[in-house]
């Protein structure tokens, strides 16, 4: 089984360039992101859009393949597909955090109260802020 899911992100990068999503959504509308993005996306130049993942969870992977990087393709799917999780109150990351790529978004899957909350406590415990710098929360203005 674990080689079968492997080889699933293995063989997306052969479609070229491949850009990737690990949300989570309920379980009524764990798949229905990928009908949205086939009518949203132009398919003369995308190759893919599919997902696989946790259904227990509701952890979806979300995939998009184009041939090579395309900043117009990109710009359909951010910040949309982060608006639509949201909509359906989703977590913009269904993995272990948020990541440096994410944190302008995580606006879309927690309140500014918590994100407060948040920052607060990352202050507390990593006053010098060295502790995953960039990774958990968005900059502090």
């Amino acid at each position: 089984m674990w080689k079968l899911r492997e080889g699933i992100t293995e063989g997306l990068l052969h479609d070229g360039c491949v850009y990737k999503y690990d949300i989570s959504l309920p379980h009524s509308s764990f798949y229905a992101i990928i009908p949205e993005l086939k009518t949203r996306l132009p398919a003369e130049k995308v190759g893919r859009i599919c997902g696989y993942g946790h259904v227990g969870d509701g952890n979806l992977h979300l995939n998009v393949t184009t041939r090579k990087f395309d900043a117009a393709v990109l710009k359909m799917i951010e910040p949309f597909v982060f608006e639509w999780t949201s909509k359906l109150k989703g977590s913009v990351s269904a993995e272990h955090g948020i990541g440096f790529k994410k944190t302008q978004y995580i606006h879309f899957s927690k309140s500014q109260s918590s994100l407060n909350l948040m920052a607060n406590i990352k202050k507390l415990m990593d006053p010098k802020g060295i502790l995953n710098p960039y990774k958990v929360l968005p900059a502090q203005h």
